[in-house]
């Protein structure tokens, strides 16, 4: 259950509760996530807020739904959810990709230019 703030709506609160558990890894066994109808009795709010809260969750990459069958974690999902959940680990490991790239790039240069060399 999520402490009600008032400073933001109610399906932030519940998107950003979702997202914390996901991080967390509480649904990997399953990969699957509870029900509009678990997650209103669960949050106490409306079947709106509950799927507003699941619209936030796909719009972010973390779930995807199949009508009749119920919404699932996207393959990286943990891992999305942790960097939305923390910020400062998403910037570290954003620096550590654009690292990796710059070395690739200047690799890839190298061998272009003893290709037009030759």
């Amino acid at each position: 259950m999520v402490e009600w703030t008032g400073k933001q709506f109610a399906y932030q609160q519940v998107a950003n509760d979702l997202r914390r558990r996901i991080a967390d890894g509480e649904f990997a066994g399953t990969g699957q996530l509870p029900s509009y109808g678990d997650l209103q009795k669960a949050y106490g709010v409306t079947v709106t807020v509950a799927r507003t809260a699941i619209n936030e969750l796909k719009t972010d990459g973390l779930v995807v739904s199949h009508q009749g069958k119920g919404v699932f974690l996207t393959a990286d999902a943990s891992r999305s959810a942790a960097q939305l959940t923390d910020p400062a680990a998403a910037l570290s490991e954003l620096r550590k990709e654009v690292d990796r790239l710059r070395t690739e790039v200047g690799e890839l240069r190298q061998r272009v230019t003893t290709l037009e060399g030759n």
